[in-house]
């Protein structure tokens, strides 16, 4: 019974240390100073191509790519690239080159495939299309600023900077699914970033944002060496890392679409995530249930019942809410106050989702099954979208 009890005791330590340095990790970088908004000459920021991945017409599609349409920067080109000649995208982005006929807008078809990436392949086949020699990816769910452009490409003047990747928050639908979705992304994923980047960690990229040089893309292998590989953001990241370039997380952070209304799409795209994450950090993907506070305190508290577990498990819980108030308080959205009681739904939902992420590799995306851990399709690789 003894070490039930002290097993139940490190449970409950070990998910209110985790919610309070979480909590510590976002409030610091809300009291860090962000880079400027307004360069004092904007002029003299070199050029970039944007590139802009799309496959279907997407919630909020027209939205989240017309936020690219408005930038600050004084030269940038777009260029939105589709694999198949009857992409709904397609539409999307002839209506902004209607609406805005002074922008470089490039629409690249191309269905040619490169690898087992089908995204990767698109870029590829982008590339050739590109102008300028500052690059930005950025995936098509992506919101941003005006003055997006100007601050993510700023750090690539120093030379010993590989890429610049930003952090983002959820943007969510209306219905129960959506703001879940969105809780997974501002209560887990984010935070978790900000307390590894406090401890000295660079290992990460987001496909939200990826700016790096043209030169430091051709130095690895350019998007060829992606091909085949599932994680592709990291990937680049860990490949420019690897040549002693420096990765930069940006103040910035911009939106991503949360659009799932069903539980069983919200289920399919986190557990892809999180098994992706499982295959790119084992050990850390292994310890990561202490991360979910709810039912690692209720469970600490069941095994050891003592006031001393109960004052941990008090302190942990008003970390979490106080770790939910913080980000939403940081967001542009109006997200309803209420949404403090989807916590424990939230994070019994991620527990579930993290135990069935270590029963298997497989994975879907955008019609196939992927094996999360080789990065190749596995042999039935069409399945229903």
């Amino acid at each position: 019974m003894a070490v039930i009890y002290w097993l139940g005791t490190g449970l409950t330590a070990a998910a209110a240390g985790y919610a309070c340095a979480a909590l510590c990790a976002v409030l610091k970088s809300m009291r860090a100073p962000t880079s400027p908004s307004c360069i004092s000459d904007i002029r003299q920021l070199p050029p970039v191509s944007v590139l802009k991945p799309l496959h279907g017409a997407e919630s909020k599609l027209y939205e989240n790519l017309r936020s690219f349409c408005l930038q600050t920067h004084p030269d940038y080109q777009l260029i939105f690239g589709m694999r198949e000649p009857e992409d709904p995208a397609i539409a999307v982005v002839q209506r902004l080159r209607t609406e805005f006929p002074l922008l470089a807008i490039t629409v690249v078809v191309d269905p040619r495939m490169h690898g087992t990436n089908p995204k990767v392949s698109n870029l590829m086949n982008m590339l050739v299309h590109v102008r300028h020699d500052w690059l930005v990816l950025a995936d098509s769910d992506i919101r941003v600023p005006t003055d997006y452009l100007a601050r993510v490409t700023l750090p690539l003047a120093d030379p010993g900077v590989g890429i610049v990747t930003c952090l983002y928050r959820g943007i969510a639908q209306d219905g129960l699914w959506s703001k879940l979705g969105r809780l997974f992304i501002d209560d887990w994923f984010a935070p978790s970033v900000r307390l590894t980047h406090a401890f000295g960690s660079t290992r990460f990229a987001f496909g939200s944002t990826i700016a790096l040089r043209r030169e430091t893309l051709q130095s690895i292998g350019g998007f060829e060496a992606l091909r085949d590989t599932l994680a592709d953001d990291f990937r680049l990241g860990e490949l420019t890392r690897q040549a002693h370039k420096r990765t930069v997380l940006s103040d910035l952070v911009v939106g991503t679409q949360v659009s799932e209304t069903r539980l069983s799409a919200l289920w399919t795209h986190e557990l892809r995530w999180l098994r992706t994450i499982r295959a790119i950090s084992p050990l850390g993907f292994a310890m990561s249930f202490v991360c979910f506070t709810s039912p690692m305190l209720l469970l600490g508290l069941a095994l050891a019942p003592s006031a001393s577990t109960a004052g941990i498990a008090l302190l942990g819980a008003c970390a979490r809410v106080l770790l939910n108030i913080a980000q939403r308080r940081s967001s542009p959205a109006d997200s309803p106050w209420y949404e403090i009681l989807l916590i424990p739904l939230r994070d019994g939902l991620s527990l579930l989702e993290w135990a069935v992420a270590l029963t298997g590799w497989r994975v879907r995306w955008r019609g196939q099954v992927l094996h999360a851990r080789d990065n190749g399709p596995t042999p039935s690789s069409r399945v229903t979208r």
